[in-house]
């Protein structure tokens, strides 16, 4: 078997997978192996019954339009950019929660991000109806951070807050 020169180094092996393959069909390490030609391989088109395998896609797409989801499934894709409709600064404070009725449920970190993103509401349901169709999205509604309960505690009174001149 001749030896490569040594100056000539293939980094990818393809020329030693080369030598291995031609010593294992029995041909002399030189000469080149036969090509094999194959003709590429692609399926017809044709109309699928319902009991025929189909890929995943198709059948999920189908899935979607047969039980009406496409525009809340299109709603949650578009949610998922979450960054790209508000900006990166405001995705980092806020995060959509829900959609029910035409109308988007976001929560913010705090009242301020809150005030901001209710500023940035209509734009962003311009942006949200332009890309689902008008009318998709009809309002959103903005909600600060979760409030803490006051109810809970060894020092808590059942029966309501007591005196409120506690604080002064």
């Amino acid at each position: 078997m001749p030896e490569p020169d040594a100056g000539e180094h293939d980094p990818t092996g393809l020329e030693l997978a080369r030598l291995i393959a031609r010593n294992a069909q029995g041909l002399p390490a030189t000469q080149p192996a036969p090509k094999q030609r194959r003709e590429p391989r692609r399926p017809a088109k044709q109309q699928r019954s319902g009991s025929d395998p189909q890929p995943l896609g198709e059948a999920i797409d189908e899935l979607i339009t047969s039980r009406g989801w496409d525009t809340e499934v299109s709603l949650h894709h578009l949610l998922g950019r979450w960054a790209d409709l508000v900006g990166p600064v405001n995705a980092e404070h806020s995060r959509p929660e829900g959609f029910e009725n035409a109308v988007l449920q976001v929560r913010t970190d705090s009242t301020a991000w809150a005030t901001n993103l209710r500023m940035l509401a209509p734009a962003i349901v311009a942006r949200l109806n332009d890309q689902l169709g008008d009318g998709t999205v009809t309002r959103i509604n903005v909600k600060g951070p979760d409030a803490p309960s006051w109810k809970h505690g060894l020092r808590s009174v059942r029966d309501g807050r007591g005196p409120r001149d506690t604080y002064g």
